[in-house]
């Protein structure tokens, strides 16, 4: 009896090295983990309470309280010149003599007729007292128009007199303008004309001026006030002003406002009054000066980069809690070049993403990191 063979065989198989390479890449590809995204990193700074101060700093010119070219009254020649620049000077101390002789002789001319009609007046005056004498003594002796006649020349010479003493009077003062005298108390800054110079009176388009007077004593700051910040100045607003020629820092108060903005420059001269009893500042001189609007003391601030739409109706701020993004509607008060006043939609100790704000949005997760601002602090 023959032996059945087996129904399924067993033959071993051998592989070539290609089709082993070929199984083993097989089996290596597996499907990869999908990559982590990165966390994004942003800028912060802690709300806190601070003392706001909005100051603003303007360059500024100091001018005299008065300045002035002395004119004379009259036409003349400069007989006399007493002073010269850099001569301080009182209230009615003499500049200049001027010769004038039309004027001298028309003061002669007042003083003669004076007294021509002093001996008239008084002829008149004497023969009415005498006429009325008689007439009071004897009654009927005298006409009473006699007596009128007298009395009348009275009179007449009487006003005549008085009208001969008044232009004298008016000569007298013409030839007073011939003597040109300083307004004020001042220095002057300037001299114009020599002895023997033509001076035309002030009335004229081609007058020359004598001298020009400044006073020195006190000065005028001029400040171009702008005008967005012209309704927040007011008299008697202090001002620190630095005088950097000087090395000094002086403090004021604005004294006077135009109240009336330019149309070429957009600002409102505002004036401070600087006394200069050592005189030791100039006119011309420029000062900076600071002049403080308003001040908020211990409110909350942020870093003015970390409120977008500052001024309008959407400011929002990106407050980071607990590692995530969220956006708060918030309303500013006080702005400095630095930092702005929270009134709401914050509170002290939330941080708040500063610097560019491309990109965020709602719910995003970040790194907040420290942006080396401190709110504790003054900001102004």
């Amino acid at each position: 009896m023959k032996a059945t063979p087996p129904a399924f065989e067993f033959r071993p198989v051998w592989l070539g090295a290609g089709a082993l390479a070929a199984f083993g890449v097989l089996a290596g590809c597996k499907p990869s983990a999908a990559p982590v995204a990165e966390t994004l990193t942003v800028p912060v700074a802690t709300v806190g309470r601070a003392t706001l101060a909005n100051d603003l700093v303007l360059t500024a010119e100091f001018r005299p309280y008065q300045d002035v070219e002395v004119m004379a009254k009259v036409t003349g020649y400069v007989k006399e010149i007493k002073v010269d620049i850099g001569d301080h000077v009182h209230a009615g101390d003499v500049l200049a003599t001027l010769e004038v002789p039309e004027i001298q002789d028309e003061a002669i001319k007042a003083k003669a007729a004076v007294t021509a009609a002093q001996a008239e007046a008084s002829i008149a005056h004497l023969s009415y007292q005498r006429i009325l004498e008689v007439s009071g003594r004897e009654p009927g002796l005298v006409p009473k128009q006699e007596v009128d006649v007298a009395q009348s020349s009275d009179l007449r010479t009487a006003a005549q007199l008085a009208g001969a003493q008044s232009a004298l009077q008016a000569a007298e003062a013409m030839m007073s303008y011939a003597t040109v005298r300083a307004p004020f108390d001042g220095v002057v800054t300037k001299r114009y004309a020599s002895v023997g110079s033509m001076i035309q009176a002030g009335t004229s388009s081609s007058a020359m001026p004598v001298v020009r007077l400044a006073e020195n004593d006190l000065l005028r700051l001029v400040l171009p006030v702008p005008e967005s910040a012209a309704g927040s100045v007011a008299v008697g607003q202090a001002v620190e002003v630095a005088v950097t020629s000087r090395s000094e820092t002086l403090r004021a108060k604005v004294t006077r406002l135009a109240e009336s903005v330019q149309m070429a420059t957009r600002t409102m001269d505002a004036e401070v009054d600087i006394p200069n009893a050592k005189g030791n500042l100039y006119p011309g001189m420029y000062a900076e000066v600071h002049l403080h609007l308003r001040a908020r003391p211990d409110v909350l601030s942020v870093p003015l980069d970390a409120v977008d739409g500052i001024g309008t109706s959407s400011e929002q701020a990106y407050v980071v809690r607990g590692g995530v993004i969220h956006l708060a509607s918030v309303v500013t008060g006080l702005q400095t070049s630095a930092a702005v006043e929270v009134l709401s939609g914050l509170a002290s100790g939330d941080q708040v993403v500063v610097g560019r704000h491309v990109g965020l949005y709602e719910g995003e997760k970040v790194d907040a990191r420290p942006a080396g601002y401190e709110s504790n602090g003054k900001h102004s």
